[in-house]
């Protein structure tokens, strides 16, 4: 079960991908399609301010807000 540790509250467009950028905050940028030329300059698009701790995974959840999960680590070894 995730946590979510800022309400921000991000209304999503189409066409663009959403992701918790270095600085903690959250970003979009244009997704890229076939036969386009895309930009890779991101937008910041709310300011959270997020620390990251190693061994979670931080997202953008339905809500808009930003959370986090524990990595599931391990597993089956493969043959």
């Amino acid at each position: 079960m995730a946590e979510v540790l800022v309400k921000t509250g991000v209304k999503r467009e189409d066409g663009y991908l959403y992701f918790i950028n270095k600085g903690g905050d959250v970003a979009r940028v244009k997704m890229a399609r076939r036969g386009q030329k895309s930009d890779k300059k991101q937008e910041v698009v709310a300011k959270a301010g997020v620390s990251r701790e190693s061994g979670y995974l931080y997202f953008l959840d339905k809500g808009g807000n930003v959370a986090r999960t524990k990595m599931a680590r391990g597993g089956r070894k493969k043959k």
